[in-house]
C-alpha cells in the first residue's frame, strides 16, 4: 500500500512544492518536463483510474456504487473536460487571448477549484483527495496566478477606446488587483454554467443535473439516496424476490441460490424472469439496457417502501400480478431458447454448479 502511495502521490507531492515555491519565490520552481507529467497525472491519469477502476460504474446498494449519478454524468463530465481545457489552455498559451476568452478561461478554473472541493467532500477518503483532489486545486490555482502576471505584463499596450463594452468591461476587470479580481470572476461563473447547462438540455440533462450528479448517488457524502439501500438484502432481485418471500403454499420456493455471493430465496417465477433478462441480453444487448433501466425505476420505488414490500400478504399478491409476465417470459424461453430448461435451471447458481450443468 505503502508502495502505491509513493507512486501514484509523486504528482501530487511536485505540485505542492510548485505551489509553495510559487507562493515564497513568486515563480514556478518546477521544471517543464517535470511539471507537464505532473499534469497529466494529476489532471487526466489518476483521475480516469479512479473514475474507472475504483468507483462502480452504477448506483449500487452491495458494491462499489458510482461517484456521481449515471442519469446527470453528462453534465459534470462536461464541465469536468471545460475545466480540463481551460486549464491546459492556460498552462501551455505564450500570448494574452481577448478580453472576453480570458475571463471565461479563469472562471472555469475557478469553477475547476470549488468542483474538486464538493468531490473531495463527496468522496471522503483522504487518500484520493490527497493523491487527486489537492493537486488539481494547486495547479488550478497556479494557472490562474500565471494568467494574472500574463495578463499585467502585456495590458500596457492595449487601447481601451479601440474595444467593444463587453471587451472594455472584461479588461477592466481583468485589471482589477487579485483580492477584487477574482471575486468579480467568480460570479461569472454564474453564467458561464448557465450556458453550459441550456446547451445540455439538447442531450437531456436537466436543469439541477450539476447537484444532481451528486445527490442522487448511494453511500457518498453529498449523496441524498442512501435510504433505497435501506433494508436491501444484497443479492436481491427487486419485484421478484419480492414475490419470493410470501407465504410457501403461494409462491413455492424451490431452492436457495447464489448472487453476489448472499443467499437468496428462488421459487420458479424468480428463475423463469432471470433466464429470460439473459436471453434478451444475449440477444439484443440495446434492448436489454432499456428494459433494465426501466426495471431499476421500479426498483427504486420497491428500496424506498421495504418495508412494505416485506409483508408476506403484499408479497403474495406481487407474486400473482406477476404470473402473466412469468407465462409470457416462459413462452420467450421455450420458442427462441434451444434449451430453455437448462438456462432456467442454472440461474443463481455457482460459478462451479454452471459448469457441472453445462457439461451435462
Amino acid at each position: 500500500m505503502g508502495l502505491y502511495i509513493l507512486v501514484f502521490g509523486f504528482p501530487g507531492f511536485i505540485a505542492m512544492i510548485d505551489f509553495v515555491g510559487f507562493v515564497f519565490t513568486g515563480r514556478r520552481i518546477v521544471g517543464t518536463v517535470l511539471l507537464r507529467i505532473t499534469e497529466v497525472c494529476s489532471m487526466l491519469i489518476l483521475p480516469y483510474m479512479y473514475l474507472n477502476l475504483v468507483s462502480g460504474p452504477v448506483n449500487n446498494c452491495c458494491g462499489d456504487s458510482a461517484p456521481f449519478s449515471p442519469d446527470h454524468q453528462i453534465t459534470i463530465y462536461t464541465v469536468i473536460a471545460l475545466c480540463l481545457l481551460a486549464y491546459f489552455y492556460s498552462s501551455f498559451r505564450k500570448e494574452m487571448a481577448g478580453p472576453i476568452v480570458e475571463i471565461v478561461s479563469n472562471a472555469l478554473l475557478i469553477i475547476c477549484i470549488v468542483l474538486n472541493i464538493f468531490i473531495a467532500i463527496h468522496v471522503e477518503e483522504s487518500i484520493y483527495v490527497f493523491l487527486g483532489n489537492i493537486p488539481i486545486i494547486l495547479l488550478s490555482i497556479l494557472a490562474i496566478a500565471k494568467n494574472h502576471q500574463l495578463f499585467m505584463e502585456s495590458n500596457s499596450d492595449i487601447d481601451l477606446n479601440d474595444l467593444n463594452k463587453i471587451e472594455r468591461l472584461a479588461r477592466k476587470v481583468l485589471q482589477l488587483k487579485p483580492v477584487v479580481k477574482f471575486p468579480i470572476i467568480f460570479i461569472f461563473c454564474i453564467p458561464v454554467l448557465f450556458v453550459v447547462t441550456a446547451l445540455l438540455l439538447i442531450v437531456g440533462q436537466k436543469p439541477d443535473s450539476l447537484i444532481r450528479a451528486f445527490t442522487d448517488t448511494y453511500k457518498h457524502g453529498l449523496s441524498q439516496w442512501d435510504y433505497k439501500c435501506d433494508n436491501v438484502q444484497c443479492g436481491g432481485h427487486y419485484l421478484c424476490s419480492v414475490a419470493a418471500k410470501g407465504h410457501t403454499n403461494i409462491v413455492r420456493p424451490q431452492r436457495y441460490g447464489v448472487r453476489n455471493g448472499g443467499k437468496i430465496i428462488c421459487n420458479r417465477q424468480l428463475l423463469v424472469s432471470n433466464a429470460f433478462e439473459e436471453l434478451v441480453q444475449e440477444t439484443f444487448p440495446s434492448v436489454h439496457k432499456i428494459i433494465r433501466k426501466q426495471y431499476n425505476r421500479v426498483g427504486d420505488v420497491v428500496h424506498r417502501y421495504y418495508n412494505f414490500f416485506d409483508i408476506k400478504l403484499v408479497s403474495d399478491i406481487v407474486y400473482i400480478l406477476m404470473k402473466p409476465l412469468e407465462w409470457f417470459f416462459l413462452i420467450t424461453l421455450y420458442s427462441f431458447d434451444r434449451k430453455p430448461e437448462n438456462r432456467i435451471a442454472k440461474q443463481y447458481l455457482s460459478i462451479e454448479e454452471r459448469r457441472i450443468l453445462k457439461d451435462k
